[in-house]
């Protein structure tokens, strides 16, 4: 029955999903609305962040796979898995946005796959951006150690990167076993996480503890430790570029706060509330919009990172420039050139800006 609490979903008791009706003081609150907004409001916005991350990201992986030929760092490494990782995430978003429009039409089964892939991908991505810091941490703070190591360092960072995506499998888990299809009163299905019930919503409070713990603040801690180390070593250093490379870590960690901060607080909140209901509606459709909102502004990250962590490094640019004079002298000729240019001599990955901007 919609809209009663303690539905039975898999032989346990579950609450019914809060996204569209909840009790209020005059009975349920209708949250129609909130569904028309997101109907019209995440297709649209969605189409936006898949193009321009699938060109970016696309762009990320054709570059390591003609211009470098192999991963020659550590950083390279992180790179490819991140833009795999955010190629994964962007092909979710078309299932979202019918969802958002339609409704899911797709089964449950899909549903469960859909949503663990997503996470998946977030907390790879997180973990992945955590990883790049620590690198650039290395390579610049730990010089010496860094060259000593360098090729084991290659090594570790292809076992890092496995253990990332087992991590994230693993965390992912919750949105396989709770996504579930649930159909309102309306006819139209949504695919919803619904926990199994118990005292204080203890399992719903755990999902987004884990996922606010490890997919942000961990994250973040360590990004700021790592660069707060870089910033005071590069003030310290005599380099004519450090300035520039200080920008790009200004800009890698606010980015990172402002498109990441609103939507976990917001999962603070709904952790929040989910030890205390609330009978306001207002508050609950209040929360619903600045959800969607903060949501879809997690998600551009995943365009924002070839940006933030390729096309501002130096070599990068001049991999790209390469590769756009082949294809245009490839044009001019009558046909496609077969080699592939050389990249000339470059610095160490363990030299300041190199190892800052890739």
């Amino acid at each position: 029955m919609h809209g009663a609490r303690g539905a039975v979903v898999g032989g346990v008791r579950a609450p019914t999903d809060d996204t569209d009706y909840d009790k209020g003081p005059s009975g349920f609150c209708d949250r129609g609305w909130v569904r028309g907004f997101r109907g019209r409001y995440e297709p649209p916005l969605f189409g936006i962040i898949f193009i321009l991350g699938a060109v970016g990201n696309l762009l990320v992986v054709w570059i390591y796979s003609t211009v470098r030929n192999r991963l020659k760092t550590m950083t390279d490494v992180y790179l490819l898995n991140l833009a795999v990782a955010d190629l994964l995430f962007l092909c979710m978003l078309p299932f979202w946005a019918v969802d958002a429009a339609k409704g899911w039409e797709f089964g449950v089964g899909l549903c469960k796959l859909v949503s663990s892939v997503y996470k998946i991908n977030l907390f790879s991505s997180m973990f992945l951006l955590t990883c790049i810091s620590v690198d650039r941490y290395i390579a610049i703070v730990q010089v010496t150690k860094a060259q000593n190591l360098k090729k084991k360092r290659l090594f570790y960072s292809k076992l890092t990167c496995l253990a990332v995506w087992f991590v994230s499998a693993l965390l992912a888990l919750p949105e396989f076993i709770f996504a579930q299809v649930k159909t309102d009163q309306d006819g139209m299905s949504f695919c919803h996480q619904i926990y199994w019930y118990n005292t204080f919503n203890r399992t719903k409070i755990l999902v987004l503890s884990l996922q606010i713990c490890m997919g942000f603040c961990l994250p973040l801690l360590v990004m700021v430790f790592c660069y707060s180390v870089i910033i005071r070593t590069l003030l310290q250093a005599k380099s004519f570029e450090k300035h520039k490379a200080l920008r790009v870590i200004f800009v890698v960690v606010l980015v990172f706060i402002l498109s990441q901060l609103p939507y976990n607080s917001l999962l603070i909140v709904e952790a929040k509330q989910a030890t205390n209901s609330t009978d306001n509606c207002e508050m609950q459709i209040s929360l619903d919009v600045a959800g969607q909102v903060a949501k879809s502004l997690a998600y551009m990250h995943a365009c924002l990172n070839p940006f933030l962590y390729v096309f501002v490094g130096v070599r990068f640019r001049q991999d790209l420039l390469r590769m756009v004079k082949m294809c245009a002298g490839g044009l001019r000729t009558g046909g496609w050139s077969k080699a592939v240019p050389k990249r000339p001599s470059v610095m160490s990955d363990t030299d300041t800006t190199p190892a800052l901007s890739i």
